[in-house]
């Protein structure tokens, strides 16, 4: 019965996209800041290539409370 309801509970979490897309775009935002904060590049695919982008030009976004 428990994995029942746990099999139910995941199946309504992954049916909600918007929840899951803005806990994906936090997750990058976080992940971003702290390679920023650590003075840490991130590789990104531009026009077909991997492309370091140094920490002083990692842009992130404020977080919405």
């Amino acid at each position: 019965m428990a994995d029942k309801f746990r099999n139910d509970r995941i199946s309504e979490l992954l049916a909600d996209r918007e929840k899951i897309n803005q806990a994906l775009a936090k997750a990058v935002q976080d992940a971003l800041l702290k390679h920023k904060q650590a003075g840490n590049p991130v590789a990104i695919w531009r026009d077909g290539k991997v492309v370091w982008i140094p920490p002083e030009e990692i842009l992130v976004e404020k977080h919405k409370p």
